[in-house]
């Protein structure tokens, strides 16, 4: 579990640390490494993903915004165990389904929008759109993880 976390709240730090080595022109060999990962996980279409000072981020708006919220809900997931080992397993309890489909509801909608043609939205609305997604899923890996332990009630 608390690997996981560490993780999540981890390679948010790493996807920044990248863009900010890069922004004097230099490419350090650790971020070839890490735009290569990304280009495996994500489309990194430019058009679709954040600059920093002319400096494109290694996934897009919608995949930053779902890794920025996943320290949060990995946290979330960890304070919930911890409240149901002491008895109070509400927030533990939640249904898996009915928390993705509400989380996963502002992206809908704004795939709703660009992938008929609609409308692009705008990279900050899709990496807002995507918080509740990147908090919701951090929180089930990371249950997931801790399984459910007998002392939980």
């Amino acid at each position: 579990m608390k690997i996981l976390t560490a993780a999540a709240i981890v390679w948010p730090v790493i996807l920044a640390a990248t863009v900010l080595a890069r922004q004097h022109g230099q490419m350090p060999v650790w971020t070839l490494a890490i735009y290569a990962i990304g280009s495996r996980i994500c489309h990194q279409i430019p058009a679709r993903s954040f600059h920093l000072h002319g400096v494109q981020w290694p996934v897009c708006a919608r995949c930053l915004g779902l890794y920025l919220a996943a320290p949060i809900g990995a946290v979330a997931a960890l304070v919930a165990h911890d409240r149901a080992v002491r008895g109070d397993g509400r927030l533990w309890r939640l249904g898996a389904w009915p928390l993705l489909m509400l989380a996963a509801f502002p992206t809908a909608c704004t795939l709703a929008i660009e992938w008929p043609g609609f409308g692009a939205p705008s990279n900050l609305t899709r990496a807002l759109a995507a918080l509740p997604l990147g908090a919701a899923i951090a929180f089930l890996v990371v249950r997931a993880a801790a399984g459910r332990h007998a002392a939980i009630r």
